[in-house]
């Protein structure tokens, strides 16, 4: 592979089924795996300690956890134990959610965003660098003390699309994830909003993680390929923070129901020279760590060992 790459193994049905994905994963030589926490899935922590007991050396993340739903005391004391149990490999990515979710599902309220997220990940740092957190927040308070083993540089990730967030991602935490942001988004806005928020503080932008998810399809079919991505994009494109980034990139091109020029500037959709043709745009873009996502479940569509082969050649 031409530079670090990584693979989404969200655990499906079966459990033991993304165990030897991520075993493969790791026989081919990737980075890392991540997990996807899904408002209706399997808690991802516990995904990731199976995945860390069934492999050696590949690195494991969160892509990422919700703030809402977990404290952040809770938040950091999983991330501790998962970079215990794995020997290192830990990295906590996370993210807020959006409004439909927080409010109507979990009945919270998603309110000033940017300025939770500061709070939520200072009280993590603070416990992963020092043993301890006291800090009192309009949206997280906590007080406590950590006492089992910690690794102090434990590297944290924060979801972001918005310029506010992106800068703040830049600013306070270690690496950006991303997810339906295009090549031409990435360059234009995550890079320089990452860099603004790296130079107010005082930090280099060498070293920041910019890990974006890279939807691809080894296929027969593109075409049928291409409708399978819709069903998610179109998803997607519903939800105001993606929306926001997709009309930003897209412009009048962008749809309720996003045509194929916008799948295929987003995602890698048929032969093996497309599916690497999207991992070199996202490089090229300024991604430092493309995580592969598979579009699946249509016609025509290689298997996963097939297509993370492809990938990786």
């Amino acid at each position: 592979m031409n530079g670090k790459t990584g693979v989404d193994v969200t655990a499906g049905r079966t459990l033991s089924h993304s165990i030897e994905r991520a075993q493969l994963a790791e026989r081919l030589g990737f980075d890392s795996i991540w997990t996807v926490q899904l408002p209706d899935a399997r808690d991802a922590t516990q995904v990731l300690a199976a995945f860390a007991h069934s492999t050696q050396r590949i690195g494991l993340g969160t892509f990422v956890l919700p703030i809402y739903t977990r404290h952040p005391t809770a938040a950091a004391q999983a991330a501790l134990t998962l970079d215990e149990i794995s020997g290192g490999r830990f990295r906590l990515g996370l993210g807020v959610s959006h409004r439909v979710t927080v409010e109507s599902m979990w009945g919270l309220k998603l309110e000033h965003p940017a300025a939770a997220m500061r709070e939520y990940l200072g009280i993590v740092r603070s416990i992963v660098t020092t043993g301890a957190a006291s800090f009192d927040g309009r949206h997280f308070s906590a007080h406590m003390r950590y006492s089992a083993p910690r690794r102090e540089d434990l590297p944290i990730l924060i979801s972001a699309l918005s310029p506010l967030m992106l800068e703040l991602a830049g600013e306070i935490a270690d690496g950006v994830a991303l997810w339906m942001c295009a090549p031409k988004y990435i360059r234009d806005e995550v890079v320089p909003r990452v860099r603004a928020g790296r130079e107010r503080a005082g930090k280099p932008l060498a070293g920041f993680e910019i890990a974006a998810a890279v939807p691809i399809s080894l296929t027969a079919d593109p075409a049928a390929g291409r409708d399978a991505f819709r069903v998610t994009a179109t998803r997607y494109a519903s939800l105001p923070f993606y929306r926001a980034a997709l009309d930003r990139t897209f412009g009048d091109l962008m749809a309720d129901k996003p045509p194929d020029e916008v799948l295929e500037a987003l995602a890698g959709i048929g032969d093996e020279a497309a599916v690497r043709g999207a991992i070199d745009r996202y490089r090229e873009a300024g991604t430092t760590l493309p995580i592969l996502g598979l579009v699946a479940s249509h016609a025509g569509a290689a298997g996963f060992e097939q297509t993370i082969k492809a990938a990786a050649a």
